[in-house]
């Protein structure tokens, strides 16, 4: 089966069932909160994947992680020539803000350290790269609304 194929296919299920009972874990107790959103947040990414995907993008790599940084990379991958550093935000309940405004100054110079220790460790110091956003809304009961933000902040660099 022809993989953008086969991607349109799983995009398009999830997509059914992320509408029908949204991507968010049942309702959680005080002391399992923390479990829901890492739940939500692995949906997300799975949904996001797939996307992704359909996009063109050839993921390569999932939630990678820098001992010296909190957090991690959700997904990494290629578009085209270019190397994409993808953050993915997902929102289940409606708020005043949008799932966006999430990626504040202080987690994009994260991003921009666990990317460059990525680049070193495969050697990638001369292949251009960006930082992609994806943003998902999805309460239950409604189609999930994605948007796809190609250098959502510091533009197409260089490496050097």
């Amino acid at each position: 089966m022809n993989i953008p194929v086969f991607a349109r296919l799983m995009f398009a299920t999830l997509n059914f069932f992320a509408a029908r009972g949204g991507l968010r874990a049942e309702a959680p107790a005080k002391e399992e909160e923390k479990l829901a959103a890492r739940q939500t947040g692995i949906r997300g990414e799975t949904f996001a994947y797939w996307f992704l995907r359909r996009q063109g993008y050839r993921i390569i790599r999932r939630n990678f992680r820098v001992s010296t940084r909190r957090g991690e990379i959700d997904l990494i991958g290629w578009d085209g020539p270019v190397l994409a550093f993808i953050e993915v935000k997902t929102r289940t309940t409606e708020g005043p803000l949008p799932p966006e405004a999430a990626l504040d100054a202080e987690k994009q110079e994260d991003l921009r350290a666990m990317a460059r220790a990525y680049l070193r460790r495969r050697r990638l110091l001369e292949v251009p790269y960006r930082f992609d956003l994806v943003a998902i809304e999805a309460p239950p009961g409604r189609t999930p609304a994605i948007r796809l933000h190609k250098a959502a902040f510091g533009g197409l660099v260089a490496s050097s």
